[in-house]
């Protein structure tokens, strides 16, 4: 028989007044709604934006103010109708982009510029060490802004996706100026970049194993050419072997080997990445003269002091000159000659960003939890953050780290 229950426990049993409850956790909501400004670029060697239409009405669907200068978006073929679809207002004075709290641009600030930013203003922009000065890091320091390198900006794995772009973009690039340069019509050699059946194959030499030398060595080989590739660090040029998938002259910067090829050579690339601050080679001007003529050189490193003695920075109006008969190309932004291509390659890099600093709840939030974003900064309240900067023109800097933990 079954045991009798006693009265009332059934409805004791069902009853859930002493079941364990769940209940909702309140959740802090941080995400903070970003007003971002947009200025036309006013240098002469720049043609991209940060932020194509597309980007900008996901930025504004989600709740965040865009207001974007007249004919920013024109030398990447993007009209200020585009803009205003997407949802983004239209100023005509730089003044009224400056208002923003987040100021994102592709140049440094100008002397004019830096003098309409503010206090606690964050500017996102490049830093271009080759040309910095001390009177632009006093400027900057003297509005006390928060401002970021996205040269210098980071990502987990440690690589910083800016400067990796855009160096796909430049060393994809430079084969093509190349063979612009190497032909008749340009007062050139007078060969084709690369080689044809019983016909031996142009020679180029690649200084540097990094992104650009890669892309540059893709594009070379493809099309045929003889590349030699040089740099001091052995992993880089392992790496770059294993990338490209096939067997190339590697070699470290041997300066008789060196030379010896580059006197050789039809086509030589600059791709070495400064160390502290610097390049760590340089080809002396006697060696360049020596060089037949004719002989391209394109020193992607310009912005950061150049790979050549004879390099001197040019621009997109005025790409090259020649020294001994040398074809120099020195433009320190080889990816703004095809600025739409880039403009889309960096608004897919400070989209995520932006989002990021909006959920964390504001740029100070995110430089506390973010130590990868943390490695753009070079300017923080009116200090200076960076030892690389201060080294160079000898000022004093405090550790981000530190204030950033201090921080009200």
């Amino acid at each position: 028989m079954p045991e009798a229950v006693p009265p009332g426990f059934e409805a004791l049993a069902a009853s859930r007044a002493y079941f364990t409850q769940e209940s909702m956790l309140a959740v802090e909501t941080r995400k903070r709604r970003l007003f971002i400004g947009l200025p036309r670029e006013t240098s002469l060697q720049e043609n991209r934006i940060c932020l194509t239409p597309e980007a900008v009405k996901h930025l504004v669907e989600e709740g965040h103010e865009v207001v974007i200068e007249s004919g920013a978006g024109e030398p990447s073929k993007y009209s200020d109708h585009n803009y205003s679809e997407a949802g983004a207002s239209i100023a005509y004075t730089p003044k009224e982009v400056y208002e923003a709290d987040l100021v994102l641009k592709v140049a440094p600030p100008t002397a004019e510029e830096i003098d309409l930013l503010r206090p606690n203003q964050t500017l996102i922009s490049a830093l271009q060490f080759g040309s910095l000065s001390a009177e632009y890091i006093t400027g900057i320091l003297r509005k006390k802004v928060n401002a970021i390198s996205f040269e210098l900006i980071k990502d987990p794995s440690g690589a910083r996706p800016v400067v990796r772009a855009m160096s796909e973009i430049a060393g994809s690039t430079v084969m093509l100026v190349a063979a612009e340069y190497l032909a008749r019509s340009n007062e050139g050699k007078g060969v084709i970049l690369g080689g044809i059946t019983g016909v031996p194959p142009s020679q180029v030499v690649i200084l540097g194993a990094g992104t650009v030398a890669e892309y540059a060595a893709r594009a070379a080989t493809g099309l045929g050419a003889e590349v030699k590739v040089f740099d001091n660090h052995l992993y880089k040029l392992r790496r770059l072997k294993q990338n490209l998938g096939i067997q190339l002259y590697t070699s470290t910067l041997d300066t008789y080997t060196l030379n010896q090829q580059i006197r050789r050579a039809d086509v030589v690339i600059g791709a070495l990445n400064a160390e502290e601050g610097r390049i760590p080679f340089m080809v002396p001007e006697d060696v360049v003269a020596s060089m037949s003529p004719g002989s391209v050189i394109i020193d992607v490193s310009i912005d950061q002091g150049g790979c050549f003695e004879t390099s001197e920075m040019t621009s997109h109006s005025k790409p090259v000159y020649r020294k001994y008969d040398v074809v120099h190309y020195c433009v320190p932004n080889i990816a703004s000659r095809v600025p739409r291509t880039a403009t889309n390659a960096l608004s897919n890099i400070f989209t995520p960003i932006l989002q990021e600093i909006s959920q964390h709840g504001g740029i100070n939030e995110v430089l506390f939890t973010n130590e990868h974003f943390r490695s753009g900064v070079y300017a923080y309240k009116g200090s200076l953050t960076n030892s690389v900067i201060a080294k160079k023109f000898n000022m004093r800097y405090k550790e981000l780290g530190l204030m950033i933990a201090v921080r009200n």
